[in-house]
């Protein structure tokens, strides 16, 4: 069954989610960051060239012909994923396609939007007996 962690309280949600995808792709594991917003997406494309100066994180979005090599792939929704180990989620609701992964990870920004979002992915989760990890990222 799919393993789900929520991160909480992160004062910069793309640039912590960032520290994530280095974290799993630095562990040789493979991730799909799903953002069904497009501005949203491109903004964390950008971002995963310049948060951190001595350190790259390799990624193309999923319809790229090198997805399948590539360990972050980003990725909106509608296009086939080429793997199913750790999902990122930076969308508002849950991705439709999350229990074909072995993990999710989702990240939960200081807003009350952001976290009345999160509550409602927590109980969905929840309510369907997924494991849920809750760590909390003050400072982060």
């Amino acid at each position: 069954m799919t393993r789900i962690d929520f991160y909480h309280y992160a004062e910069d949600k793309l640039r912590y989610a960032c520290r994530l995808a280095a974290t799993v792709a630095e562990r040789d594991n493979r991730l799909v960051v799903y953002a069904p917003d497009a501005q949203v997406l491109s903004a964390f494309d950008r971002l995963l060239w310049t948060f951190q100066s001595t350190r790259f994180v390799p990624h193309c979005r999923a319809v790229d012909a090198i997805a399948a090599e590539t360990p972050v792939v980003l990725a909106a929704g509608e296009e086939p994923l080429p793997h199913h180990d750790v999902l990122l989620n930076l969308g508002d609701e849950r991705p439709p396609f999350f229990a074909s992964f072995e993990r999710v990870l989702e990240v939960v920004g200081t807003d009350e939007e952001d976290k009345q979002h999160a509550r409602g992915r927590f109980v969905f989760y929840r309510s369907r007996g997924y494991e849920i990890n809750v760590n909390a990222i003050k400072g982060a």
